[in-house]
């Protein structure tokens, strides 16, 4: 009888990525802010080592840059630049999407179906009001899996980055709750489209989540402005 492998505990490093990121998209550390190594060793109780190698991995997924002579700081955010991310993924998510739907494999339907049984398991909103860290893996994940019948690696890269990049603009997400229960209704959509290999009908699906998506975060940007003008 083969023995019970114990699960992985992850790295310093693993555990410091997901706090910084879970900071960046929870707004505890806004876009623009510095992400100087002595003010947050202090505050994740981290090595110089340590940051030095998680930094990179962060400016990889978007969600921070490095200003030479100046360092890293969280990745700026503005209404224009949500418009063209918005324009890029909609053009290649898409693409990828179709191509995954036509190559995958029934283990790859299985996955798109647990990624959603989870999703759909857990609570946006903490009950302190805060986003649950939890959903945010798993919507990553779901999102993640749809895109991973796709044979192009390369494709899956790109798509994967900008889906990244584009977390960081929930600073201006609103917690409304029948907003909530439209995407939530979405997902569904989506994940049944891709498994009935509806190809244009989830490439519409998924244009349309990117597109009602962004609408929501400008309605709440400029509900933000006018509130402090």
């Amino acid at each position: 009888m083969s023995q019970r492998r114990e699960p992985t505990r992850p790295t310093r490093g693993e555990v410091i990525l997901r706090a910084l990121r879970n900071d960046i998209l929870n707004g505890y550390l806004v876009p623009g802010s510095p992400l100087g190594f002595a003010d947050l060793g202090a505050r994740y109780q981290a090595s110089t080592g340590v940051l030095r190698e998680v930094l990179p991995r962060l400016v990889e997924q978007g969600l921070v840059t490095v200003v030479p002579q100046i360092g890293y700081r969280v990745v700026e955010v503005s209404v224009q630049d949500l418009v063209h991310l918005t324009e890029a993924r909609a053009a290649i998510e898409t693409q990828v999407l179709a191509q995954s739907i036509r190559d995958g494999d029934l283990d790859w339907e299985s996955s798109v179906v647990a990624a959603h049984h989870r999703l759909s398991q857990l609570s946006t909103i903490r009950d302190d009001g805060e986003i649950n860290t939890d959903w945010l893996h798993a919507h990553r994940r779901f999102h993640q899996v749809l895109l991973e019948g796709c044979p192009n690696l390369r494709l899956r890269e790109v798509a994967e980055r900008l889906r990244d990049i584009s977390e960081v603009y929930r600073c201006w997400s609103v917690r409304n709750t029948e907003q909530l229960q439209q995407r939530d209704a979405e997902h569904a959509r989506l994940a049944a489209l891709a498994l009935e290999r509806d190809v244009e009908g989830a490439k519409k699906e998924l244009t349309d989540h990117i597109h009602r998506t962004t609408e929501v975060l400008l309605a709440a940007q400029k509900d933000a402005t006018r509130t402090t003008s």
